[in-house]
């Protein structure tokens, strides 16, 4: 038996005991051992957001249920491998795979982490995709003046790999101040809106907010590109087309994990793309975006609070093993 978190009405989540299915010879059975909430995706999933033309395109792998409810839901687990395949057993492994305590995958649906990252940063793996596709799709340069407009995790990640760029100019732009000692720590600039330098040559905006993608316009130079990192469910936006938009001849384009980024299509699979994100998790820097762990039995209770838009920027980080 194993027990997993369900949303099951607006704002109301719930553990269920359910059976493990039987081990095929290329399965493996894994323990968790820690896992993730993606604040942003899960607290529209949650509240029941998810438009119905996007339930097939919004489904995690290995999802129980149906939108909008009751759905088991989360695509962020670190287990240790039980039984299985001789090559993975005792291997600490990242999948894609549902708040749940145990659970049994085909081998080639977990990837094992390195030993370079420990076993709790390893969460961020999919953050970090999300990161590594949109920086493929925004290409940026070095030297370029890039500013990142939102300072959750995906945002902070994102400004992370375009900071590796030798000689690039980076700028963490965010309303709340408290932020800057994050970025700081991560070693990116920081600077409210009002502060942030303009005319820049790209432009990433991941706050979730029509303000944050007004600022994002706003700080584009001619020419230059907006990625649209966002998603806003089933809420609408109203984009600043006007004024200088046109005049600028700015691009505003959309990033989203689901696909690999065309630049990278022909030549990458989605293990290799997820596996290069485990190694980017290697940098002890990361560690400062983890919020301090909640036993997974107590997310039924803490959940709204985890999920409220105030909850804080930090990853919520599930902890399958704590007292």
């Amino acid at each position: 038996m194993a027990t997993a978190l369900w949303y099951v009405a607006p704002g109301r989540a719930e553990i269920r005991e359910e059976p493990l299915a039987a081990p095929g010879p290329d399965d493996v059975v894994v323990r968790a051992l820690y896992g993730a909430i993606s604040r942003g995706t899960e607290r529209l999933v949650a509240s029941g957001r998810v438009p119905p033309a996007e339930y097939e395109r919004m489904r995690a792998p290995w999802m129980g249920g149906s939108f909008p409810f009751a759905v088991k839901y989360g695509y962020s687990t670190v287990g240790y491998v039980e039984a299985g395949r001789p090559d993975l057993c005792g291997r600490v492994v990242f999948a894609l795979h549902p708040h749940q305590t145990r659970f049994v995958l085909p081998a080639a649906a977990v990837v094992p982490v390195p030993a370079a990252v420990p076993a709790r940063r390893a969460v961020l793996a999919a953050n970090m995709e999300t990161a590594l596709n949109a920086v493929w799709d925004a290409s940026p340069g070095p030297a370029d003046r890039i500013a990142v407009v939102g300072g959750g995790v995906v945002g902070l990640l994102v400004a992370v790999l375009c900071a590796g760029l030798p000689g690039a100019e980076v700028t963490l732009v965010d309303i709340a101040p408290e932020r800057a000692e994050l970025a700081h720590a991560l070693g990116l600039r920081f600077a409210p809106p009002e502060d942030a330098p303009r005319d820049c040559d790209l432009v990433v905006h991941a706050s979730a907010s029509g303000a944050g993608l007004a600022t994002a316009i706003s700080l584009a130079g001619t020419e230059a590109t907006v990625l649209e990192m966002s998603w806003y469910g089933d809420g609408t936006v109203a984009a600043p087309l006007g004024g200088a938009f046109h005049s600028r001849r700015l691009t505003l384009k959309c990033s989203q994990v689901g696909q690999i980024s065309p630049a990278r299509r022909p030549r990458w699979t989605y293990p290799r793309r997820l596996g290069a994100a485990l190694a980017l998790l290697a940098d002890g820097r990361l560690e400062a975006l983890l919020a301090p762990p909640v036993r997974f039995a107590d997310l039924p209770a803490r959940m709204a609070a985890i999920l409220a838009p105030a909850g804080g920027v930090l990853c919520p980080l599930i902890d399958y093993e704590g007292a």
